[in-house]
């Protein structure tokens, strides 16, 4: 199994102009949680608790962060249940509001994506690996707790494997 600096590091060398970073924190959120509400239907209350598609989703993905780090699967499990707590309200809401919430946050949220990507002038990491699509909000995570001065070692482990951010030049299409 890869470790939390070999998907990191990996993940990093498609994103390292700081403007793409910045539509990873605004895009990356959006898309979590219309995936949340998307998969927030179908589902029934037991105990308190909704459980729908998005359950299960949110499960395994905490399991994969908390068996990678557990300090960053704590972050990434609170965050996965605020983004399935948000994802139960609207599912309870009617069914327009439900797909327009969902849909409407996961279009847009790719589109920031893309622009962000347009920027670094390279593709998503996923496109090369699917993974990639659990690491993005990982990641963002991982670079929110960089700007603040914490887990420095994971950082540089990063930046070794990746480089500095930057902001590049936008070269021209040919």
């Amino acid at each position: 199994m890869k470790t939390l600096t070999d998907h990191l590091g990996q993940y990093a060398e498609y994103h390292r102009d700081r403007r793409n970073i910045v539509s990873h924190f605004i895009g990356i959120p959006m898309i979590v949680v219309a995936v949340a509400i998307l998969l927030s239907r179908p589902g029934f209350a037991l105990g308190g608790l909704w459980l729908a598609p998005a359950t299960l989703l949110a499960l395994a993905a905490a399991v994969f962060y908390l068996r990678l780090d557990l300090r960053f699967g704590v972050v990434m499990a609170v965050l996965l249940y605020l983004a399935l707590w948000a994802g139960a309200v609207v599912a309870g809401q009617g069914t327009a509001a439900w797909l327009g919430a969902g849909i409407g946050l996961f279009v847009i949220g790719w589109i920031i994506q893309f622009i962000g990507h347009w920027y670094e002038g390279r593709k998503p990491a996923f496109v090369d690996d699917l993974i990639g699509l659990a690491i993005g909000p990982l990641f963002v995570v991982a670079e929110a707790a960089f700007l603040f001065g914490l887990r420095d070692e994971v950082r540089r482990a990063v930046e070794e494997r990746a480089g500095p951010t930057c902001i590049r030049e936008r070269k021209p299409a040919h």
